[in-house]
């Protein structure tokens, strides 16, 4: 056995499973959970219909690389959404699995595991993947913590050069897991110039992209670069998916874009892989990346969500309307854990305890004593769970 899988630990929602054991939640309210990040609005008609329109696919074998109108209409839409000069199909752009597995391959793609010193920069809190990929590609993950006095923003300047030498691999998440910050052209600005000094390449992660509540969209990490005057993405690939934007968790469509070189390679790792997308699949991903109507009224519903229950939950919590994602960052009057218990046995609604997405880094937790909330519901649900997080949270 692959003696590093020892170093993986449980993850977050193995954690909650075994915090909830022999917990009988109060039987006289209907449970609901907000503690898991999987989109609940509606998948749309056009892209079911798409789906099911393209089966004759199954067929035939699909091919790594992805059919030509996939990249194309993916090409586009980072053309369009990100104010791009140009994308070039066949070369800055690869179809994908879903984010999550490209997130984790890429680092198989990058690491070199002979080489023992190697670290994987990830933030603090952060997605799990991050750290699973750079233990199992031979590496050590380095954790910047967030920063409340940042927007809950990294701080790359605290990192030491020492720390920096090492640095193989960043990840960067924008909008962040679960924080919801939107990384500003400063801090990309900053990434970059590390990235030139120290040689390391950057994986974006913005599946959360979409989901945002300023009038401004987020920032894209390729549109930072191409603002900064890094045309050719070098060292930079993003990591992008239809899951949250389109409502299709289960479709499991995303994509790759950036640096051709590192896609070259890439694309060499998952031909072996086996990682290739349903041609199916294929065309409905084609019918939703051109389509932006149900992106905008999907945005609308988290809008209304977000604007009732954060004004709500902060008259009794220390939280505050994200720029964007659909979480909230909450912090606890006591231990997170022991507020996620209680809440669950007393008013039968789940939340995911901070501490569980988060490492002890630098003398600290960042998650500690906070709450993850996952405003994905309806909006009536998510209004009743906000209330009785308000009374438990009185009740304290």
């Amino acid at each position: 056995m692959n003696p590093r899988l020892q170093l993986l630990q449980p993850y977050p929602f193995e954690k909650l499973r075994t915090l909830f054991a022999g917990v009988t939640p109060n039987p006289d309210l209907k449970p609901i959970s907000l503690s898991i990040g999987e989109p609940k609005h509606p998948t749309p008609a056009f892209i079911k219909d798409a789906l099911t329109a393209a089966l004759d696919g199954l067929a035939s074998y699909p091919t790594t690389l992805g059919e030509a109108p996939l990249r194309t209409a993916i090409a586009q839409w980072l053309m369009r959404r990100y104010a791009l000069p140009a994308i070039d199909a066949d070369t800055q752009v690869l179809p994908v699995n879903g984010s999550r597995e490209a997130l984790f391959a890429f680092a198989q793609t990058v690491l070199d595991p002979s080489d023992t010193d190697a670290l994987v920069l990830c933030p603090n809190p952060f997605y799990q993947i991050y750290e699973g990929a750079a233990l199992l590609g031979g590496a050590q993950p380095y954790f910047v913590n967030s920063d409340p006095a940042r927007n809950f923003g990294c701080d790359y300047a605290s990192v030491p050069e020492a720390v920096w030498q090492r640095v193989k691999l960043v990840y960067a998440c924008s909008p962040g897991n679960p924080t919801g910050t939107v990384m500003s052209l400063d801090e990309w600005k900053t990434l970059f110039g590390l990235s030139n000094k120290y040689g390391f390449v950057i994986a974006s992660d913005e599946c959360y992209s979409e989901i945002y509540f300023r009038d401004e969209a987020p920032l894209g990490a390729l549109q930072a670069a191409q603002q900064l005057g890094l045309h050719n993405f070098e060292r930079l690939v993003v990591f992008s998916s239809l899951s949250k934007r389109s409502n299709v968790p289960g479709l499991r469509s995303g994509f790759v874009a950036g640096d051709a070189a590192l896609l070259k390679k890439f694309l060499l790792y998952r031909t072996y892989h086996g990682s290739a997308m349903n041609p199916a699949v294929q065309r409905a991903s084609v019918a939703a990346w051109q389509d932006e109507a149900h992106v905008v009224e999907n945005r609308a519903r988290y809008r209304q969500k977000f604007a009732q229950i954060t004004p709500l939950l902060a008259q009794h919590l220390d939280v505050q309307m994200p720029d964007a994602a659909f979480y909230l960052w909450a912090k606890t009057p006591i231990d997170d854990a022991d507020f996620a218990r209680r809440l669950l046995q007393q008013y039968n609604v789940t939340v995911l305890p901070g501490s569980y997405l988060a490492r002890t880094a630098h003398g600290s937790n960042p998650g500690d004593q906070r709450i993850r909330i996952a405003l994905v519901a309806d909006e009536a649900e998510c209004l009743e769970a906000a209330q009785r997080i308000v009374e438990f949270t009185q009740s304290l």
